[in-house]
């Protein structure tokens, strides 16, 4: 009987599965895993950095430039930033760019500020060379905010102004699936990341449509509009990291940023879409540990993903600590006050907003299967969300067992927050 020892915050829960009723370990391709060495990583970065997609390397771009933005990921993404940066910021010295005139802004989108410590860890040695900010429309807020235009769709563009007026602007991130924006990476690392409420809004209520899910890019309206709304800011250069299950570096693409996402596309596709003969009656999925499941907003991505292996009325136990609760207010007062799924449904289609889009994509799966979640959150809390609460993984998975009856399969994910199933 294997036990899998499945990540939650900064621990894990151990959970045993019978041989009987083990249909599989959902993980990464193992064909794309490298080894322990952090130096292939920096080797990696560094080669994508000489060899640029779409564009001239930076000592070419940054010539008669003074003020140069980079974009990192806040701490809700695994992006590795502390590697990228090293060898990022040697490229901009190399060319003459100081560290004075370079400044890190966090691309928080509406997510709430860092500390310093938590800067610090993001940043690695960074943290100490160059000026770091959060975006300014961290917490929902507009303020400090520059109006570059509006998208064909009609989102209007509010983007941080300490990137809009600066005279070189560069993405950096990871590029992994995203449940409706197809992929994350990209022009993503500034639409939504340093953008307001406003344009987030009008963006992500895009998801509605068709073509608006996983894996999807040139027939997807959010990426089509985030990429448009990212040509009108302007990012000159894009530094995207692919990593493994480990968050070990296993490829890397900078230059242009829509040439740079659709060229790491394909090693997240080889890498994190796993291939399942049949879906499960039971579904045990990791969201990953943290960041991934800092927060319930944050998770909601692993039940998205994790919902593909679950057969119609089958059950999906969530493994996901939620340390900082629910992570956005809009979506906490969508979840616990709705009367109903049906009426979260109904809601989205008549007014989209932002945190309430995360409460409808939940009572979409919830609509379809049991969910059991596994969290800190209270158990009333979680009933109140139309979820069942367990204290761990193993009560959970003997209590869906018990109803599912003899012969029950059950598949392991234990990095759903990446993995996407898909069903042959």
């Amino acid at each position: 009987m294997p036990t899998l020892h499945l990540k939650y915050g900064t621990g894990t829960q151990d959970v045993s599965i019978s041989d009987r009723s083990l249909a599989g370990i959902l993980e990464p391709n193992p064909g794309q895993m490298v080894g322990d060495e952090v130096g292939d990583e920096f080797a990696t970065i560094r080669t994508a950095l000489a060899k640029p997609i779409g564009t001239p390397r930076l000592a070419e771009l940054v010539h008669g430039r003074r003020h140069v933005a980079i974009v990192v990921s806040d701490i809700t993404r695994p992006a590795p930033t502390a590697k990228m940066l090293g060898p990022l910021l040697d490229e901009l010295n190399q060319a003459g760019i100081a560290d004075e005139r370079i400044r890190l802004v966090f691309a928080t989108g509406i997510h709430r500020s860092h500390t310093p410590v938590e800067q610090a860890t993001l940043l690695g040695t960074a943290y100490r060379r160059v000026r770091c900010i959060d975006s300014a429309g961290a917490h929902g807020r507009e303020a400090g905010m520059t109006l570059v235009g509006r998208t064909q769709r009609g989102t209007p563009v509010l983007v941080d102004s300490v990137v809009a007026e600066a005279d070189l602007r560069i993405a950096t991130g990871n590029v992994e699936y995203h449940y409706f924006a197809g992929y994350s990476g990209g022009a993503k690392a500034l639409v939504p990341g340093v953008c307001g409420k406003t344009t987030i809004e009008h963006n992500h209520g895009l998801m509605v449509h068709p073509g608006a899910a996983a894996g999807h890019v040139d027939d997807n309206p959010v990426r089509q509009d985030l990429e448009e709304a990212g040509a009108m800011i302007g990012i000159d250069f894009c530094l995207n990291t692919v990593l493994n299950g480990k968050r070990q570096v296993i490829a890397a693409y900078a230059g242009q940023p829509n040439a740079v996402l659709r060229h790491a596309a394909p090693t997240v596709d080889a890498t994190y879409s796993v291939t399942i003969p049949e879906h499960a009656d039971v579904v045990v999925a990791s969201a990953g540990g943290h960041p991934k499941d800092i927060n319930l907003y944050q998770a909601q991505k692993a039940l998205d993903n994790a919902r593909f292996a679950v057969r119609p009325g089958g059950t999906l136990i969530l493994v996901a600590e939620c340390s900082e609760g629910f992570g956005e207010p809009t979506f906490e007062q969508w979840m616990t006050t709705a009367s109903s799924l049906e009426a979260l449904v109904s809601r989205i289609q008549r007014e989209f907003v932002l945190g309430g889009h995360k409460a409808a994509a939940i009572a979409l799966v919830l609509r379809q299967m049991r969910v059991f979640l596994v969290s800190e959150l209270p158990d009333q809390l979680v009933r109140r969300m139309f979820m069942e609460p367990a204290p761990s993984a193993q009560a959970a998975l003997d209590a869906a067992l018990n109803e599912a009856g003899v012969g029950a399969s059950v598949l392991a994910i234990p990095n759903a927050g990446s993995v996407v199933p898909r069903v042959s």
